[in-house]
């Protein structure tokens, strides 16, 4: 566990290291603090002895100038620290948490079906906050009160280095409760970011899960499910402020029997005239100050040890490796023709095999749907073209190409996809239409739109392509958001496209419009269709039919339907229904 923090220790450093001409000038202005208190504890022995005991007037007339002087160098030194120091903290923390998005977002899909979405949100937001506001404090503590502890010891080892020593005694004693209470904290303070973790999870599926909250009336369900994630934040939280507040009152103890130790011996001394009044104030004044240095970095210890729970948690995501990238020396793919192979295919998740066996081939301009029960794993295929995931037996080809043997950027710039879930972003529809071609031009935005049959409604909005459409497009309906979604593919323009149960959620009416649409995509490009209603794959050239991730038949339609077998049973299902 040592050896993780000073892991962590040696990664943040890193972090900070591009910033250190800004923490270099924190430290300069550190020294100027240190030496206002240096000096403000070394003149106590002038004052009480020219002016309070032997009545120097004249020098007693300096002392206000002297005081505004020193205090006014002091908070300049304070501000210039203050500021840079802070700044460093604040840019350290947002290049990690850059780093930890970039990072985020570039992991398989696998990780994403294995963690919440709340859990990754919090490690960016929540655990990166609680790094951010301490190593700000802590590096603005730790250079002040470090450089200030020093000079003040350096001015009572040099008035009388015995009680000096003798006030020292008793630091040691302290250090051993600070240590094992900053363990709790720690301890303590991972558990909590988790909890917050879990709170933010909360957030996060009853903001996307609104209309089904409204519709089933459960909004005091979800409040006392809120409720409860929330105390057992809080929970951990008050644990944390248990072990930080017993940390003052232990250390106030142990210091005052130093300081009691130091009055004593002091006050024999000048008794036995071996000391004068000054010099006993003034080594009281620097050690009194030296004390309040200690107390603050126990308190910033805690606060680190906060900042290292949370610092755990962002460094096991940054840590996380990627269970799909680029091989070494991996081809840049070119515009493909559009073959699709896959050569008995297998993928486990977990090793739970999902796909078995698997072989087809889609020749350039084919349409080739699948189709099956719910959990054949339909979506896993053509994730495994998209590389969502790797094969765990097989192989995948595009015109003859491993996809493991090219690169991700240039595999994914053949593909198209359109998704059940019609995922938009809050952005403007020409942003969101041109999302998978940025550089495009208006006018190919527009004819996209034309030929997705989404341009009717676009116009009849109030700022037309510039209208911004609410989180996932809540603002329009299911036809229209999947329309732009397969606007934004018609753009794209790649060769091959992916269409997972693309009309699945529409009604009668809107899916027949969205079917025109998908009718105009599909022309020239391979396709692979995930369908769930039978009657939108009719004239595929190639249907699989997939059960428990096995080929269990391939065919026509027709050729399908006279073979009888699950596909007629599937056809018969759904023609019932519908009668």
């Amino acid at each position: 566990m040592r050896n993780r923090g000073v892991e962590i220790y040696r990664r943040l450093f890193a972090y900070a290291w591009p910033y250190r001409r800004r923490i270099a000038l924190a430290m300069a202005a550190s020294l100027g603090i240190a030496a206002s208190d240096a000096l403000l504890a070394k003149q106590v022995q002038p004052f009480m002895d020219r002016v309070i005991v032997a009545g120097d007037w004249e020098m007693a007339r300096l002392v206000p100038l002297f005081i505004i002087g020193i205090f006014t160098f002091k908070g300049a030194s304070r501000y210039i620290q203050e500021f840079f120091i802070q700044t460093s903290g604040q840019l350290v923390m947002q290049d990690l948490r850059n780093d930890l998005y970039g990072h985020s977002v570039s992991l398989s899909m696998g990780y994403f079906s294995r963690t919440q979405a709340g859990t990754l949100m919090s490690r960016v937001l929540n655990d990166v906050g609680v790094m951010q506001g301490a190593v700000a404090d802590v590096l603005v503590i730790i250079l002040r009160e470090s450089v200030t502890l020093v000079a003040l010891t350096g001015v009572a080892f040099y008035m009388d280095w015995k009680l000096a020593a003798l006030a020292f005694v008793v630091i040691p004693t302290s250090i051993l409760p600070v240590v094992a209470i900053g363990r709790k904290i720690k301890a303590y303070s991972r558990r909590g970011q988790g909890a917050i973790g879990m709170v933010t999870t909360r957030l996060e599926q009853t903001f996307s899960g609104i209309k089904v909250i409204k519709g089933f009336g459960t909004e005091a369900r979800e409040k006392e499910k809120f409720r409860q994630e929330n105390f057992n934040y809080y929970r951990f939280v008050r644990k944390i402020f248990k072990y930080g507040a017993l940390a003052s009152p232990l250390l106030e103890i142990i210091t005052s029997i130093g300081l009691a130790a130091v009055l004593w011996f002091g006050l024999t001394r000048i008794e036995a005239g071996t000391m004068t009044q000054g010099e006993l104030f003034s080594v009281i004044a620097a050690i009194m100050l030296m004390y309040t240095p200690v107390k603050r970095l126990t308190r910033v210890h805690h606060q680190m040890q906060q900042a290292l729970g949370a610092a755990e948690r962002v460094f096991e995501v940054l840590e996380t490796p990627r269970d799909v990238q680029d091989r070494s020396g991996a081809l840049s793919l070119p515009r493909v023709r559009g073959e699709v192979a896959f050569e008995r295919v297998g993928f486990a998740y977990d090793e739970n095999p999902v796909v078995r066996d698997l072989s087809f081939t889609a020749d350039p301009g084919d349409v080739v749907a699948l189709v099956g029960p719910s959990g054949a794993g339909k979506t896993t295929v053509v994730g495994l073209v998209a590389r969502f995931y790797d094969v765990t037996a097989g192989a995948v080809r595009i015109d003859g190409h491993d996809v493991r043997d090219v690169t991700l950027d240039s595999l994914r710039a053949n593909l198209a996809l359109v998704d059940q879930e019609t995922f938009l972003f809050h952005e403007t529809i020409a942003d969101n239409i041109r999302y998978g071609r940025p550089e495009a031009t208006d006018a190919e935005v527009e004819e996209a739109a034309r030929q997705a049959f989404a341009d009717e409604f676009i116009n009849q909005l109030p700022e037309g392509y510039q209208t911004v459409i609410g989180d996932r497009g809540v603002r329009l309906s299911g036809g229209q958001r999947q329309r732009l979604c397969i606007a934004r593919a018609i753009l794209r323009n790649a060769p091959i496209l992916i269409l997972d149960e693309a009309t699945s959620a529409l009604d009668t009416e809107s899916e027949a419009m969205v079917q025109k649409a998908l009718t105009n995509l599909m022309q020239g490009r391979t396709t692979l269709v995930i369908a769930h209603r039978l009657s939108t794959i009719m004239h595929a050239d190639k249907i699989l039919v997939l059960d428990e991730g096995r080929l269990v038949a391939m065919g026509t339609h027709q050729q399908l339907l006279e073979e009888g077998g699950l596909y007629r049973k599937l056809y018969d299902m759904q023609f019932q229904e519908k009668g």
